[in-house]
């Protein structure tokens, strides 16, 4: 039987200039020396996947979020020929995590930016990272239809606007702004309010918004879901 080696990548995206982004490194050895790629590699005989796809990222990167995220596990890849060095199963973790310091490469990697999801098919990803960081992209917007992590991305106080905005940057849409307020009021726990209303010569105009906290929920229930 062949050998088969196990590999870790890593989907980390952020939010920059209104824009859910992908973390991608440069590939600065073959295969696809020069090519985009997702953070990540070999897992060592005496490492733990998840240990793994910390070490590889911080390696290739600069960034470590162990006191800042949380990196879940997405699925795992195994197709024959994805990877031409031989038979390799590569298992996926994803992120998303509010201010994350600039990149900064190291190791076998040349290069390290965020990549607007909008603008990935311009990078020319490395084996099949194209189809990972897609299944990526989409467990993070699933995520803030069901979870309360779009609140981390808003500093306290916060409007509704804010948090919309958030919304709005990660899947990628213009959302109702008096349908997204009454879902998020409407949600048990995702909010709460201080009480108090943005200062005078607030962005915006008009009416000065009123202002809130993040509520105890971590999951939303109803969840918000994605307009179709």
């Amino acid at each position: 039987m062949d050998d088969v080696a196990v590999t870790v990548d890593v989907v980390l995206a952020t939010v920059l200039d209104d824009t859910l982004t992908v973390l991608l490194v440069q590939r600065g050895v073959e295969p696809f020396v020069g090519r985009w790629a997702l953070p990540g590699g070999f897992v060592l005989p005496d490492e733990g996947l998840d240990a793994a796809a910390m070490r590889e990222l911080t390696e290739e990167t600069g960034i470590d979020i162990e006191d800042g995220g949380h990196l879940e596990q997405l699925r795992t890849y195994g197709a024959p020929g994805r990877d031409p060095r031989g038979r390799v199963v590569s298992v996926a973790y994803v992120a998303l995590v509010p201010r994350l310091p600039a990149p900064v490469s190291g190791t076998d990697a040349s290069g390290a930016r965020f990549w607007p999801v909008d603008r990935l098919g311009r990078a020319r990803l490395a084996f099949d990272h194209a189809r990972i960081v897609a299944d990526g992209v989409e467990r993070i917007r699933a995520k803030l239809e069901y979870t309360t992590l779009a609140v981390t991305f808003v500093d306290e106080p916060f409007s509704i606007p804010d948090l919309r905005h958030v919304y709005e940057a990660v899947w990628g849409v213009m959302l109702d702004p008096g349908n997204f307020s009454r879902k998020v009021l409407g949600t048990p726990g995702f909010v709460v309010p201080t009480g108090n209303r943005a200062p005078i010569g607030a962005p915006g105009g008009g009416r000065r918004p009123v202002l809130y906290r993040r509520g105890p929920a971590a999951a939303l229930h109803p969840p918000i879901l994605r307009p179709a």
